[in-house]
């Protein structure tokens, strides 16, 4: 870090890493070893900040050895093989000779590079760091890199960077960022005090504190204590800034209106010639403003008598939207009610056509059964009259009688055979419905069709329900049931365009509740379809129609 003062005496701190942009300007041509006579300019190639290897910023050359001007002339030994100039970072290679390292990167960045002083090849491998070499030319001696600019300090190659941030003839841009000029350190001070455009000044009306760069704008836009003329031209040749909007209201060069413009009075004229029309025209600001008083105490009488119309018609208004209230509460619980009705009948109107399916689907299969036992009845009555009819002739012939017996005997064997066929069906006819389980322990269900229709949809529409049925693991399982129902009727078609429905128990149903009986009461969709849609799609094919039930469990806990 570098110091110097600014214009108020404070102390400014400089970095070295922030002067002389201008020494990074790297030289094009490579000089010999500097000697003792030789004096280099202030600007200086710089290194890379990248690649200084802990090195500061500004030490270190971009490409090449250092360009220092040495107290003596430095031995041969410490001069790089490519660019002649003193070792900076030297490597030494195999063959002995040594090197900058940016100059041994730039020969070996070359296809089959060679030494430039026995044309031996160089491999990368073979090349090293020469840390003792390093070590002796950073203590040769140097003169300062401001010595152009009259500085005449000596001191090792090493110590340079630490000479620099304290060097009063270094050069620094201004400390102050805006300004792009440069100088020594030493004349800092007077740069910040009287040179810089953008030093801190203080404006002499209002004693405000801004940049050099600014005062001008400040004094001829915002400074409040900056002189200003009046603009109506009046005998106050100049007065500050803040004060002119309270001096145009009393201006007397000022154009004002009657203050009773309001009321009708059109004058217009100076401030100072206001006196004289109030003075002259006072009778008549009085006519006004009687006229004016007149007026208003009129409209104030109509205001309240528009008033007290309105006020008597309040309380009549007032009983009416208590009626209101009233009625709209009523209507209100008649409506809840009404629901409630509503919903009571549609339940029992889902019950009473469920069990009237199932009385229907049984009455059917009564007549059915009874006419197939009045057949049989009738056969074993014939049965028995023939075998009675044996007996009695069973006296006259033997053979024959025995022939007719043995046929007796095949077609009561064949009548068993059909009352086994009966009792199997009577069997499945107590099961009706084929159930099916969500799992191994889960929910057993089943599925009802009406081809026909039922309820509201009997005659026009496919009715499909849901039926929760009794198992045998219902004591495991969670209830009400209320896992995600779909059916869907497939489409047999290539277009797969299915059918579907989906829907979400109530847990307040009693079709969803654990089952007392074989089932609860079927839930579902008695509009499922439209007889027109199952006709005309692809659902039916050979009289077949297939239905899907998928009921979600990705909720449900292991049994």
């Amino acid at each position: 870090m570098s110091a110097g003062r600014s214009a108020d005496g404070r102390e400014v701190q400089i970095p070295l890493q922030q002067v002389a942009p201008s020494l990074a300007t790297p030289l094009t041509v490579a000089p010999p070893i500097a000697s003792s006579s030789h004096r280099p300019s202030s600007s200086w190639p710089l290194n890379d900040p990248t690649t200084s290897q802990g090195f500061p910023a500004g030490f270190l050359p971009l490409h090449g050895g250092f360009r220092d001007h040495f107290v003596d002339t430095p031995e041969s030994k410490y001069q790089c093989e490519d660019c002649n100039l003193v070792l900076c970072q030297p490597r030494q290679t195999e063959c002995g000779h040594r090197f900058c390292q940016s100059c041994i990167s730039s020969i070996l960045s070359r296809p089959n590079p060679v030494c430039p002083a026995d044309r031996e090849p160089l491999f990368k491998d073979k090349i090293f760091r020469d840390v003792c070499c390093h070590r002796e030319i950073m203590g040769l001696k140097v003169y300062c890199r401001s010595e152009a600019n009259g500085c005449e300090e000596q001191m090792s190659l090493q110590q340079i960077p630490d000479h620099l941030n304290v060097c009063p003839f270094f050069e620094v841009p201004c400390p102050l960022g805006k300004c792009k000029e440069r100088m020594m350190r030493k004349e800092i001070p007077d740069h910040l005090s009287w040179k810089c455009k953008h030093r801190e000044t203080t404006c002499e009306f209002c004693m405000t504190k801004m940049p050099l760069t600014e005062l001008q704008k400040h004094k001829e836009t915002v400074c409040p204590a900056f002189p200003v003329s009046c603009p109506n031209h009046c005998s106050f040749s100049s007065l500050p800034r803040s004060e002119l909007s309270s001096h145009q209201h009393d201006c007397p060069k000022a154009q004002v209106s009657c203050q009773f413009h309001r009321y009708g009075c059109t004058f217009k004229g100076l401030n100072q010639d206001m006196r004289q029309h109030e003075s002259t025209f006072a009778a008549e600001h009085l006519r006004i403003m009687a006229s004016r008083n007149s007026s208003l105490e009129k409209k104030v009488e109509d205001v309240k008598s528009e008033m007290l119309e309105r006020y008597k018609v309040l309380p009549a208004l007032s009983n009416r939207l208590s009626e209101l209230e009233n009625q709209n509460e009523e209507l209100k619980e008649k409506n809840r009610q009404m629901e409630q009705k509503l919903a009571t009948m549609q339940k029992l109107m889902s019950s009473h056509s469920e069990k009237l399916m199932e009385v229907e689907l049984e009455v059917r299969a009564l007549r059915q059964f009874r006419d197939e036992v009045e057949n049989l009845r009738g056969t074993l009555e014939n049965v028995r009259t023939r075998l009675n009819a044996l007996e009695q002739g069973g006296r006259s012939g033997t053979g024959s009688a025995t022939h007719t017996l043995a046929s007796l005997e095949t077609q009561l064997s064949r009548h068993d055979d059909m009352l086994s066929v009966h009792e199997i069906r009577l069997a499945d006819m107590d099961l009706r419905f084929q159930p099916f389980y969500t799992g191994y322990f889960g929910y057993k269900m089943c599925a009802r069709v009406y081809l026909n229709g039922d309820g509201m949809g009997k005659g026009t529409h496919l009715s499909l329900f849901f039926v929760v049925m009794r198992g045998e693991y219902d004591a495991l399982l969670p209830w009400p049931f209320k896992q995600k129902v779909t059916l869907m009727l497939m489409d047999q078609g290539p277009s797969r365009k299915h059918l579907g429905d989906a829907f979400k128990p109530d847990p307040n149903s009693s079709s969803f509740r654990r089952p007392q009986a074989e089932m609860n009461i079927a839930s579902g969709c008695p509009l499922f379809v439209s007889q027109s849609v199952l006709e005309t799609g692809s659902y039916i094919k050979d009289d077949t129609i297939f239905i899907k039930v998928t009921v979600d469990t990705s909720d449900l806990p292991d049994p």
